[in-house]
């Protein structure tokens, strides 16, 4: 007598239904972490005459920006130590960007740099697709920050006044910078 005992194979659907749930279930998981601890990101408005130096300007301005910053520091401490501003051509001496004739002022617009008497270092651009003109105002006392303006049009003149209102009017807009969690990448828990 011949006992014949037939073996069903097992099924993959069983198995598979499983994988699929625990994988869902670690997507979801994944998810409400991400959800949970996620950082916001607040964007900080900014007025209608202003643009920000991180998301408004060319890779050239954003720049020659930093240049300016950088200068500005430079600027302060020769002033306190001279208690006059200096010209354009000291601070090209002193091989200071963006006021230097090198290969990378001209690749940034070949900006014409000018003293103005009123307390300001205005840059005219050559190339204005490129980059815009800048004016870089210093402050009235060695303690304050540094005020930069931009103008992207050709007709970049000498403004007449210094003031918000003036250069506003005049076309021209002011940079800002605004650090914040995403810039810094500063992570608070």
């Amino acid at each position: 007598m011949s006992r014949t005992q037939v073996v069903r194979p097992a099924g993959a659907g069983h198995e598979t239904l499983y994988v699929l749930l625990v994988s869902l279930l670690i997507v979801i998981v994944a998810a409400t972490v991400v959800l949970l601890r996620g950082e916001r990101e607040d964007e900080q408005a900014i007025a209608s005459h202003q643009i920000d130096a991180r998301r408004d300007l060319t890779a050239a301005e954003q720049g020659i920006y930093t240049d300016l910053l950088v200068a500005f520091d430079e600027v302060q401490l020769l002033r306190e130590e001279t208690a006059a501003a200096p010209g354009i051509e000291a601070l090209a001496e002193e091989g200071l960007p963006p006021f230097v004739m090198d290969a990378g002022s001209q690749s940034r617009g070949s900006h014409q740099w000018q003293w103005l008497q009123a307390g300001a270092y205005l840059g005219r651009s050559q190339a204005p697709q490129v980059a815009g003109s800048f004016l870089l105002i210093l402050p009235g006392d060695s303690n304050g920050p540094a005020d930069v303006w931009l103008r992207r049009d050709s007709a970049a003149v000498v403004p007449d006044d210094l003031g918000q209102a003036a250069l506003i009017a005049a076309g021209w807009q002011q940079v800002v910078s605004h650090y914040d969690a995403g810039v810094t990448r500063e992570h608070r828990h």
